[in-house]
């Protein structure tokens, strides 16, 4: 069985890609504060601004494919402290691109739709980017750096994702569902759109993106989504009244990071590839029905 290393494991959507990969590969979880917690997959500390202990880790488990997920994730977080973001969302990844390279390792790269300005949405792979944020900034950096570390690298730009929780990590849709239940009014955008899929859909890609060398794959979900359409959406499947779910604009709050307008991906390649995500509401379904990830 061929080994998988799993950078951000203990964090939702690594969490979940261990589960999937678990089947057909032998998995190293590699986190920093966390442990994976999931049958079958090695857990490994690892911070991965220590570029010796990652070198020294590559070396000691021989992976043949790396997915690299671990990342400061949170646009505000990124717009407030911008040198602790380029620490590990630029450099740290970069070094383990090199790394990669030196081991002989697929390296995939989960980058993120919010590398672009969000003028018009449905972005291809070989539209420019244009990020409005210090995170998507680094993405867009890390994914130059990354393969210019190492032209084999795949970079895999993720939309807004949604799952089950993982032992230490939430998706953005427990506390939505949470309310829900309370019957108590959220606001949300109409006027940011994404391209919403499930994390084990995401996982699915990503492991299939391994077969990709030096590929630029978006893999988003089949369906262009407001906010505030998502919310409804969640609502109505889970049997609670859509009227608590209400629109509001982006001008309508002031955030430290800005937030483009659409970013919804156009996924075609993928999608040609063999990726594969059902539509949200059917995604919803299964994940709250407890179908565990396939």
């Amino acid at each position: 069985m061929k080994r998988l290393l799993v950078t951000g494991a203990s964090g939702f959507l690594g969490h979940t890609l261990c589960s999937v990969a678990r089947k057909s590969w032998d998995v190293h979880g590699a986190a920093h504060a966390h442990d994976v917690c999931l049958e079958g997959v090695h857990t490994v500390k690892l911070d991965i601004t220590d570029h010796r202990s990652v070198r020294e880790a590559l070396r000691t488990i021989r992976p043949d494919a790396l997915i690299h997920l671990a990342a400061l994730s949170k646009p505000d977080y990124c717009q407030a402290h911008p040198a602790e973001s380029r620490a590990v969302n630029v450099n740290a990844s970069s070094a383990l691109a090199g790394t990669c390279a030196e081991t002989g390792a697929a390296c995939v790269f989960a980058s993120s739709d919010l590398v672009f300005d969000g003028a018009r949405g449905m972005y291809t792979e070989t539209d420019p980017v244009g990020p409005v944020s210090v995170y998507g900034e680094h993405k867009v950096e890390a994914e130059q750096r990354m393969r210019e570390e190492n032209p084999a690298v795949t970079v895999c730009r993720l939309p807004l994702m949604f799952g089950l929780r993982s032992p230490s990590s939430a998706s953005f849709i427990q506390p939505m569902i949470a309310r829900l239940e309370k019957a108590e009014p959220q606001m949300l955008f109409d006027d940011e759109f994404r391209s919403p899929a499930s994390a084990s859909s995401v996982a699915a890609g990503l492991l299939l993106a391994i077969d990709c060398p030096g590929e630029m794959l978006h893999l988003g979900g089949r369906e262009r989504l407001s906010r505030f359409r998502f919310g409804r959406l969640l609502a109505e499947v889970t049997g609670c009244a859509c009227e608590t779910i209400q629109r509001c604009s982006q001008n309508d709050i002031d955030l430290p990071a800005p937030r483009p307008c659409d970013v919804s991906l156009d996924s075609a390649k993928a999608f040609a590839l063999g990726h594969n995500p059902l539509c949200v509401r059917d995604e919803l379904i299964r994940l709250l029905a407890g179908v565990p990830p396939q």
